[in-house]
């Protein structure tokens, strides 16, 4: 990389700017990885970081004679003709809004993010046992009515409403050893500063702004999280993609890995696919939040996707949402369970007629024989107790 000068290091990390000297001092990436001590993927992506940084700032280094800088992406060109043939080009760059950039700008964020310590683990916990605690469709940040819907729903209530179902679900199953915190996508109702729905644009009833929405939604997974941890040896983190939050489900991803990155005993699944999975034992737990696969379709994807994992188990259950309400299907080699949400309706769903009981439920697999218990809460037992 050309033309890196000490002017540059203000806009970016100092881990960045190590890493962009090493890569300009060792003369290509995979020499400064092996400089650094560390793994070549991780320094690609933070030294893209650093550089989609310095070209926000309008700084991009090596990247101007030719090709596209950093975090952006090719648009309009004019050409001007004379009589010789081109005379003239002009290029517009524009800052790209797709999963890359989205990468980058994640990893410009967690470089420096301070991480939590570990919290002591759970004695006498049961090694043949994993518990899944399922969230989907939280829908955090809607705004519902109960003249409409039948219930209220804004950031407090929800923020009430996970805690006391996920305490309630946590004390109320046996102590496995492994617990799945399986937030199955949707956690959050809109997926940036305007109230609409990523791909069809459908305008959304939004409590207050998408900053506080964030700030909420991140305290209160956290939360979860820490309530899992004390109750388990071992806790697995799924932050699946929805249709509602593309883009957030990303960015949740990898903020908990990196803000768990020095707690052993929390893994975060951080698949690129909106499939992921899990073996216990001779059981596969599978998950898809339902935006793009209908249920009858997963056990073959699961199949093929993962090979490996379903030759090795002889119990497989898929679980997806989406659908808000409850379903349960076995299917040749797979069962296939849908979750119902927590959350309360919003306008679109009372106007569309849509009505469904409101609860969540943890499930416990034993590593040979599957499931063997389950515990449902819902909202009413909160008002109730």
């Amino acid at each position: 990389m050309r033309g890196l000068s000490p002017e540059l290091k203000s806009h970016i990390s100092p881990r960045q700017w190590e890493i962009l000297e090493a890569i300009e001092r060792y003369g290509s990436r995979a020499a400064a990885a092996e400089a650094l001590g560390v793994n070549i993927r991780s320094l690609q992506r933070c030294a893209y970081a650093g550089l989609a940084r310095l070209s926000a700032a309008g700084h991009a280094p090596g990247h101007f004679n030719d090709g596209v800088a950093p975090g952006y992406r090719m648009g309009k060109v004019t050409v001007q003709r004379g009589p010789g043939g081109v005379e003239r080009v002009w290029e517009r760059q524009h800052p790209e809004h797709d999963r890359e950039a989205l990468q980058a700008a994640i990893e410009a964020v967690t470089v420096d993010l301070p991480r939590l310590d570990p919290i002591e683990a759970p004695a006498h916990t049961l090694d043949q046992l994993c518990n899944l605690y399922t969230i989907t469709d939280f829908h955090m940040g809607m705004l519902a009515w109960h003249k409409e819907g039948g219930a209220d729903w804004d950031v407090k209530i929800a923020e009430r409403t996970l805690i006391g179902c996920f305490e309630q679900m946590v004390m109320s199953s046996p102590k496995a050893r492994v617990a799945i915190v399986n937030q199955l996508g949707d956690f959050l109702h809109s997926d940036g500063l305007l109230p609409l729905t990523p791909t069809s644009h459908h305008v959304l009833d939004q409590d207050g702004r998408f900053s506080k929405i964030v700030e909420a939604t991140i305290k209160l997974l956290r939360r979860v999280v820490d309530i899992a941890l004390m109750r388990h040896e071992q806790v697995i983190v799924i932050m699946a993609e929805g249709n509602h939050d593309m883009a957030s489900s990303v960015w949740l991803r990898q903020l908990f890995r990196a803000i768990y990155e020095n707690e052993p005993r929390v893994t975060v699944n951080t698949s690129e696919l909106p499939y992921y999975v899990h073996q216990h034992g001779e059981v596969m737990l599978a998950f898809h939040h339902g935006h793009l696969k209908k249920n009858d379709q997963l056990p073959l994807l699961f199949a093929a996707q993962f090979p490996t994992v379903w030759g090795a188990t002889t119990k497989r259950f898929a679980h997806t949402g989406h659908r808000h309400h409850v379903e349960e299907r076995e299917h040749s080699g797979m069962t296939v369970i849908q979750h119902p949400t927590l959350a309360a309706r919003d306008a679109y769903a009372a106007r569309g007629g849509w009505i469904a009981d409101r609860q969540a439920s943890a499930i416990t697999y034993h590593a040979k024989f599957g499931q063997v218990s389950r515990v449902t809460v819902s909202p009413e037992m909160l008002v109730a107790a």
